[in-house]
């Protein structure tokens, strides 16, 4: 009883919480401004190119533009998300503060001109970036650095995706796999919502998603668990975990053969571009292109028709991971996890025909499960299916995401995460490793 009515110790916890609250509320308030603002722009840029189909034969130019300008002046940002990974892990001198304007331009001319690249890294890079810029004006300890790192990418995410909660969760989450770094639980969470919450006070409004389909078995009803759904669940998730796996080895294998045969960067974007045109026109649709939530016309495939019996194709997925990995592996900017949404919304499209299963629910479970196993962020995942999905599926979110974290293996779209618990005790990696390292083959030190 004692320490229940320790007085003076929740006074400080109370201090240190009102502390942390004046030192994220504004950098989050201009994370999610910096985000209102790239939507809009994103969503701008985007109907250009729609009324301007010609553009696409520009996008070559483009590629040369962007990569021409971060030969020049973005170097040191290059990293991207990694680079802001790093510096949580171990702060040093900081993100850039170039790193905002420069993946803000970057990204609104990949998708201009038809490059298939998302939102989330941009979104992130901002935050952290934004961030980063304020703790070096307050000359804040490396501890408080890191934490206030945090919370930008946790504005930035909640912010561009309108999920405050999963916001906040991956941003704890996301750094280490196997761990999650609960000593910024709060400040990340104020900068969440803070950020959310801005974002949607300059107007900007988010995709509505709909899962019509509800379990009408009595059993299900009461524990909102069907057993033979929940078994195809099981197997769809392995599916995503495996996809997961390949979107993550084509995106980095694409990558070092760029770098090597390509050694003057500004020109990997430009052959990257000429590829997008040539699968265009193999493929005589553009239904990959850009962000991929909505379409100029009917019948095209989107992450939104994804979720209707006919809205996909069977190889829609496949194709959508070509177009996005050679357009982010030869230089364009953007992000990976809308594109991820797509891929595991058609995917699961394609499985529910295939087993007789909700389409609308599994194209949800995809949505959710490869980007929890490219980014190895199940709890994540499973929060942002309830945010944007409902609670009714819980279960099933849970399942798929899980699932497809474990069957994704040891890799991921950033390289930069630590292994703090190893999915396979038998992998013999020891904690610390970044997934970079675990990739190249380190080894623990000897003893």
């Amino acid at each position: 009883m004692k320490h229940f009515f320790n007085a003076s110790g929740h006074v400080q916890t109370l201090v240190q919480l009102l502390r942390w609250s004046v030192l994220i509320v504004p950098p989050a308030i201009f994370a999610g401004s910096a985000s209102a603002f790239f939507l809009w722009s994103l969503d701008l840029v985007t109907h250009l190119r729609w009324q301007h189909e010609w553009l696409l034969f520009l996008l070559p130019v483009a590629g040369l533009l962007v990569g021409l300008v971060y030969h020049w002046i973005g170097r040191s940002v290059e990293g991207g998300t990694n680079l802001i990974i790093d510096q949580i892990h171990e702060p040093g001198g900081g993100v850039p503060s170039r790193m905002a304007p420069l993946v803000l331009f970057g990204t609104l001319v990949t998708h201009l001109f038809g490059g298939s690249a998302g939102r989330e890294g941009t979104a992130l890079q901002m935050g952290g970036s934004i961030a980063s810029a304020f703790a070096r004006f307050l000359r804040l300890e490396p501890a408080t650095t890191r934490v206030v790192l945090m919370s930008g990418v946790a504005a930035g995410f909640g912010s561009v995706f309108g999920t405050p909660l999963t916001g906040a969760i991956f941003a704890m989450e996301v750094l280490a796999i196997g761990r999650i770094e609960y000593g910024a639980l709060i400040p990340v969470l104020v900068a969440s919502v803070v950020g959310d919450l801005t974002c949607s006070a300059w107007g900007i409004k988010h995709a509505v998603y709909h899962i019509a389909f509800l379990d009408t078995d009595a059993t299900a009803s009461l524990l909102h668990i069907n057993p033979l759904l929940l078994g195809k669940v099981v197997v769809v998730g392995i599916a995503f975990g495996l996809t997961s796996l390949l979107f993550s080895e084509l995106a980095h294998g694409l990558q070092t053969v760029f770098k090597k045969f390509i050694p003057f960067a500004p020109l990997r974007p430009v052959i990257g571009g000429c590829i997008v045109i040539g699968l265009v026109f193999a493929l005589g649709a553009k239904d990959y292109l850009g962000l991929g939530l909505t379409a100029p016309h009917e019948g095209m495939v989107t992450i939104l028709s994804a979720f209707h019996p006919d809205g996909a194709h069977g190889w829609s997925w496949w194709w959508k991971i070509l177009f996005t990995v050679v357009t982010l592996s030869s230089g364009f900017k953007g992000g990976e996890v809308t594109p991820l949404f797509f891929i595991g919304a058609t995917l699961g499209n394609t499985l529910a025909w295939i087993l007789n299963a909700p389409v609308d629910l599994f194209a949800a479970l995809g949505f959710i499960a490869v980007f929890a196993g490219a980014t190895n962020t199940p709890l994540a995942c499973t929060i942002m299916g309830i945010e944007l999905f409902g609670a009714h599926h819980g279960v099933y979110f849970a399942t798929a995401c899980f699932i497809a974290y474990f069957f994704s293996g040891n890799s991921g779209i950033y390289l930069s995460q630590r292994i703090a618990i190893p999915k396979r005790m038998r992998d013999g990696l020891h904690p610390g490793l970044t997934l970079r390292e675990a990739n190249d083959g380190a080894k623990p030190p000897k003893e």
